[in-house]
């Protein structure tokens, strides 16, 4: 059986078929986007030609170091093929992403892709959505209140994400409360409820966006939908 990392690795590699000569390509964020980038970088060393854009500055860091040439979301029309990862997925292709706090960026590249692919490991694969904290990204001002206003409408326990005991900031200098819901029935009606609350700025449920899936498995194999 492989370990986490290994199917990961494994999946990622078998993506990187997906990208063609001449492609603008949207790059995820996540651990499955580390290994995507590295497998792809060596498709660079080979003469492979294309343009990506990154959705956090960790993914941007790691694609400059492999030599992959970037451009920003505003320095491009259209995106052919995003790929990217994610925390949690249903039957219907519903996710919840921003684990690693990108959401903002990677809703805004899987919007103006053509394609958007997501690459897993088996885990990710659940009955309903919800298990997963759901990421709602808000702006600091107020914050609390929003916290307030949610807990209010859905009785759930909602915390401010931290890192170094510090509030964890996006790459645009906002918050994220970390919303455990446990169980979503409806995801489409509850991604449109949470952008009406003033504060909010995006939800980690990116509803009817993803083309396909690769996913991977501890036997090795990895499976395309």
């Amino acid at each position: 059986m492989l370990s986490s990392n290994e199917i990961k690795q494994r999946v990622a590699l078998k993506a990187t078929r997906m990208v063609e000569p001449g492609m603008t390509i949207g790059l995820g964020s996540g651990t499955t986007l580390y290994w995507f980038v590295t497998a792809l970088a060596e498709h660079v060393k080979e003469g492979l030609n294309f343009v990506a854009v990154p959705t956090s500055t960790d993914t941007k860091r790691l694609a400059e170091e492999k030599g992959i040439a970037l451009k920003t979301l505003d320095e491009v029309d259209s995106i052919d093929l995003a790929i990217d990862g994610a925390d949690e997925i249903d039957p219907q292709w519903q996710l919840i992403k921003g684990g690693g706090g990108a959401l903002l960026q990677e809703k805004l590249v899987a919007a103006v892709s053509r394609k958007l692919i997501i690459i897993a490991d088996h885990t990710k694969l659940v009955d309903h959505l919800g298990h997963f904290p759901l990421p709602v990204e808000v702006v600091p001002y107020g914050w609390k209140h929003v916290q307030r206003r949610l807990e209010q409408l859905y009785r759930i326990p909602i915390s401010l994400r931290e890192k170094n005991n510090r509030p964890f900031l996006t790459d645009h200098g906002h918050y994220i409360l970390d919303c455990h819901f446990k169980k979503i029935t409806d995801a489409a009606t509850l991604n449109s409820e949470l952008n009406l609350v003033p504060g909010v700025v995006e939800t980690g449920l990116f509803i009817d966006m993803v083309s396909g899936l690769f996913i991977g498995y501890a036997d090795g194999s990895v499976k395309e939908f």
